[in-house]
């Protein structure tokens, strides 16, 4: 590894708004690379952008053009050509805060000097919502020791909506190709396979109190807008699918119970999610799908299936009947306006 750290930035008809990013990234220096990704661009001038920056900064970015094959690929891509010790991925319409990536890089290259390098830092991540310009930090100073590496026999209780997402965490990159992750191709919601495959394979981590990555919500065709959300249901259920099949969570809670507990905790609020937002969609193809969600849990394993079918989240989105659905989305408002979660 002939660099710290490797930046992924998968780029779509992402021209508006991928310089800012970019440009944050930059602060990390010569330390650092950047892989812009380039997934079939054909409706701006995002090829021409990428190659621009490559040939700005020759020694830090890289411009990789491939066929379409989604956000997916675009990360899978990033691990494939990564050169740094760690990877992190950063959507072309989010930023880093400077300041904070300036410590953080102090804290890998500690890292770098070890015969074995921690395997995840996690930082803090800012929901910048645009519509009323607020923010919300998400961190977990609850959860994580502060300032010393820790195991996953050390960590505290998440809280209900807390949990790690792909703007919390650096993983180290041999972990993630140790542990074959390959993200499907033309399917959003991946980064939710990102922040749950790999965790059995992680055993040593750190955590920073800082609020490095700053998440962008509020342009009309996000993937986490909730009208595209409910339009893209089904692959909502491929994603909580191939979680399902990844591990056997009641294995490994029975050998690593914090970690076994947190990884059943996201499956549960994957199904959650699912379950609502087929309900949100609201056709018998959405309302099927979501049948047939649990049908494939409960097949694939009973004892896992009843842990997760009655938790009270799940109990909250899965209420039976067209009352139950409108109730059902009635707690999802609530629990939308509470956490500010898209």
């Amino acid at each position: 590894m002939d660099k710290l750290i490797t930046f992924a930035v998968p780029c779509y008809n992402s021209a508006a708004y991928m310089d800012h990013c970019i440009e944050t990234l930059l602060n990390a220096g010569s330390d650092a690379e950047i892989i812009l990704v380039d997934d079939g661009s054909f409706k701006d001038d995002t090829p021409a952008k990428c190659d621009a920056w490559q040939e700005k900064y020759p020694n830090i970015i890289r411009a990789i053009h491939q066929e379409n094959g989604g956000h997916g690929e675009g990360v899978n891509q990033g691990i494939r050509n990564a050169r740094g010790l760690y990877y992190k991925v950063v959507d072309s319409d989010d930023w880093l805060d400077a300041d904070a990536l300036i410590q953080v890089l102090n804290k890998l290259r500690e890292f770098s000097q070890m015969p074995a390098p921690v395997d995840m830092l996690v930082t803090n991540y800012v929901y910048e919502h645009v519509e009323d310009n607020s923010q919300k930090v998400m961190g977990y100073r609850n959860v994580f020791p502060l300032n010393k590496i820790f195991t996953w026999d050390d960590i505290h209780h998440f809280r209900t909506s807390q949990y790690l997402l792909m703007h919390s965490v650096i993983y180290r990159t041999e972990l993630l190709r140790e542990c074959k992750l390959e993200l499907p191709k033309h399917t959003f919601y991946v980064d939710n396979i990102f922040v749950y495959q790999p965790l059995p394979y992680v055993k040593t981590m750190y955590y920073m109190d800082l609020n490095l990555y700053r998440y962008f919500i509020g342009r009309a065709d996000q993937s986490v807008n909730e009208k595209v959300m409910a339009g893209r249901i089904d692959q909502q259920v491929q994603i909580t699918k191939i979680m399902i099949d990844a591990h056997d969570v009641l294995a490994i809670k029975a050998q690593q119970v914090k970690l076994g507990r947190y990884m059943l905790n996201y499956l549960s609020m994957m199904m959650a999610i699912s379950s609502i937002f087929a309900v949100i969609a609201d056709t018998p193809e959405s309302l099927g799908m979501r049948t047939e969600l649990w049908e494939f849990l409960r097949k694939k394993d009973t004892a896992l299936y009843r842990r997760v079918r009655f938790r009270i989240t799940n109990i909250g989105t899965n209420i039976p009947g067209y009352q139950g659905r409108k109730l059902s989305i009635q707690v999802y408002r609530l629990a939308q306006k509470i956490y500010k979660f898209n």
